[in-house]
């Protein structure tokens, strides 16, 4: 029955969705500083990081090792600084605000926003435990019975997932239209959960 599989994956995808994280916090930065075309490459950036992944974690690995765990965490961590402090930047600079209503901020590429969403999700340990523990053995159970229901499965949990966080960018990409000052303190506001998912990623890495 392909209830059985489409209705955890779309609990899955949801509740991945729904809950605040890294990528979701870049992505309403983005959203909010550089509109809504260039926080749809963060969108997709998990369909790119998520295929060697499941391979990895479903069928290969099945676990990850603990030191490879926390060097995945330490480059997370330092990744998300590095992205918090542009943020702070974006913050303190007046002119970039006026700049993304327009929608003509050039100070960040495609393919860098591409890119930091790719690293981003590529280093970040929740993937990797979510496709070993969760996803993984779901979708093996799915491919035993079927590749119509493995394939129905991945479907629907992308489907739910990607849909939720087009929703963080519609939802943010109108906020800009809040004024300057509200709008500033909104892109604070995501610099500092960039910040604290940062120290907190380097924090488990080296405890």
């Amino acid at each position: 029955m392909l209830q059985q599989f489409i209705a955890p994956a779309l609990s899955f995808g949801l509740s991945a969705a729904v809950i605040p994280g890294p990528l979701i916090a870049f992505l309403v930065n983005t959203s909010l500083t550089l509109g809504w075309r260039k926080a749809l490459l963060v969108v997709i950036s998990p369909l790119i990081t998520d295929a060697p992944i499941i391979v990895l974690m479903t069928f290969i690995l099945g676990q990850l090792p603990p030191t490879l765990l926390n060097l995945i965490q330490l480059a997370g961590g330092c990744l998300l600084l590095f992205v918090a402090v542009g943020a702070f930047r974006q913050f303190r600079a007046g002119s970039s605000i006026n700049m993304a209503r327009k929608d003509t901020a050039t100070d960040a590429s495609w393919q860098r926003v591409l890119l930091t969403g790719i690293l981003m999700n590529f280093l970040s340990p929740g993937p990797w435990l979510f496709w070993a523990a969760v996803n993984g053995p779901i979708l093996v159970r799915a491919l035993e019975a079927s590749p119509v229901q493995a394939f129905a499965f991945l479907v629907a949990f992308y489907g739910s997932f990607l849909g939720g966080l087009c929703l963080w960018v519609l939802v943010f990409h109108h906020a800009r239209r809040v004024p300057a000052r509200q709008l500033r303190f909104i892109i604070l506001a995501t610099a500092i959960l960039l910040t604290w998912f940062g120290v907190s990623l380097i924090a488990a890495a080296l405890v």
